[in-house]
């Protein structure tokens, strides 16, 4: 590899509003903040809900259990 042309690829670390404190390599230069990580966000935990405010999810149940 040609030499002074790549950027630095050095220690960070992320760190989560949560609290929770990930270590990797990144060519990004000093600490990430995030707001949501795999720790605190609803879809990895298990406690997404799924919110049905048209009433969809009944309308198509009724629709196709009419077809049976």
């Amino acid at each position: 590899m040609k030499e002074g042309i790549h950027p630095k690829y050095g220690d960070v670390k992320i760190k989560c509003s949560c609290g929770n404190e990930v270590e990797t390599r990144s060519t990004h230069s000093g600490d990430i903040q995030t707001e949501v990580c795999s720790a605190c966000h609803p879809f990895f935990t298990g406690k997404q809900k799924l919110l049905d405010t048209a009433g969809r999810i009944e309308r198509f149940r009724r629709k196709y259990e009419a077809k049976k």
